[in-house]
C-alpha cells in the first residue's frame, strides 16, 4: 500500500502532475492534427524520462563511477570545492550553512585531514547576492569540527569550477604546494579533474557526495517522475555539456 501511494503521488503533484496534463493536451490535440500532437508527445516523452530515477542514475552514473576512491593518499594538501551556501541561516557556530553536496565533500575532507594530518583548502565564493561565502563558512566549520585555523586555506573568490582551479592553483603555489587531494562530489569529478589538469595541476581524485547506488535493480518506482530525479538529470546533462566545453 506505501508503494502504490507513492505510485499515486508521483503523477498527481509535480513534475509528474505535468506529463498527465501534456498528455492529455496530446491526446485532444490528436483529434485536430496529427503533426502537433506527435511532436507534443514526443516532447512529453523526453520529458517524462528526464524525471525518473532510471534515467537520471544512468546518467550520474557515467559520471560517477569514471574515479574510485584512491588506495594510498598521496598528496601535501586537500582541496575541497564547494558546492553552494545559504547566508543568514543560522549555525552552530555562526550563520551560514554549506549546502548538501558541499558539506558532505567538507565532511569527507575532514575525515582525510584525520587520516593524513595535511592540511585543507577550501575553494568557493559567494556566487551570488543572496548566497553565502562558501569558504568563509567552510573555514568556520572546519575549526568547529576539529582542524585548527593553521591548517585551513580559505580561497573565497572562486564563482564556478574554472575558478576554482585557476585561484587555487596559485594558492597553492604561493605556498609552496605541489600535489593535491582533490574532494569534490562524484558527478563533478571528471569536469574538476580536466579543469585542475588544464591549470598545470596533477591532482589526485577523491569522489564524495554519491548520488547513483551501485547495481541495476529495476523496480516500479525507477520509472515514476521524481523532483529530485529530475534535478539530477539536469545536473548531469550540465556537467556532460561543461566536460565537453573543457576539451575546446
Amino acid at each position: 500500500m506505501i508503494y502504490f501511494i507513492k505510485f499515486v503521488y508521483s503523477f498527481v503533484l509535480p513534475p509528474g502532475l505535468f506529463v498527465i496534463l501534456l498528455l492529455g493536451l496530446s491526446v485532444w490535440l490528436w483529434r485536430r492534427s496529427r503533426r502537433p500532437a506527435l511532436a507534443l508527445l514526443g516532447v512529453t516523452l523526453l520529458l517524462y524520462l528526464s524525471m525518473t530515477p532510471w534515467i537520471s542514475k544512468l546518467l550520474m552514473g557515467g559520471l560517477e563511477y569514471q574515479y574510485d576512491k584512491p588506495e594510498l593518499l598521496q598528496g601535501d594538501v586537500i582541496v575541497v570545492l564547494g558546492g553552494g551556501a545559504t547566508s543568514g541561516t543560522p549555525d552552530i557556530d555562526g550563520e551560514g550553512n554549506l549546502y548538501g553536496s558541499a558539506a558532505n565533500r567538507l565532511l569527507t575532507a575532514v575525515r582525510l585531514y584525520r587520516q593524513t594530518g595535511l592540511p585543507v583548502l577550501f575553494s568557493g565564493g559567494q556566487v551570488f547576492p543572496d548566497s553565502g561565502n562558501e569558504a568563509d563558512i567552510a573555514k568556520r566549520q572546519l575549526i568547529g569540527l576539529g582542524v585548527p585555523g593553521s591548517n585551513i586555506l580559505a580561497e573565497n573568490r572562486s564563482l564556478n569550477t574554472e575558478q576554482n582551479a585557476v585561484n587555487t592553483a596559485a594558492m597553492m603555489n604561493s605556498k609552496g604546494l605541489r600535489h593535491p587531494i582533490l574532494v569534490t562530489s562524484a558527478f563533478h569529478m571528471p569536469r574538476a579533474m580536466a579543469l585542475f589538469k588544464d591549470n598545470g595541476l596533477a591532482p589526485l581524485a577523491y569522489p564524495a557526495d554519491y548520488t547513483a547506488s551501485r547495481g541495476s535493480e529495476l523496480y516500479p518506482a525507477m520509472f515514476t517522475p521524481s523532483p529530485g530525479a529530475m534535478n539530477n538529470t539536469g545536473t548531469a546533462l550540465k556537467e556532460y555539456l561543461g566536460l565537453l566545453a573543457a576539451r575546446f
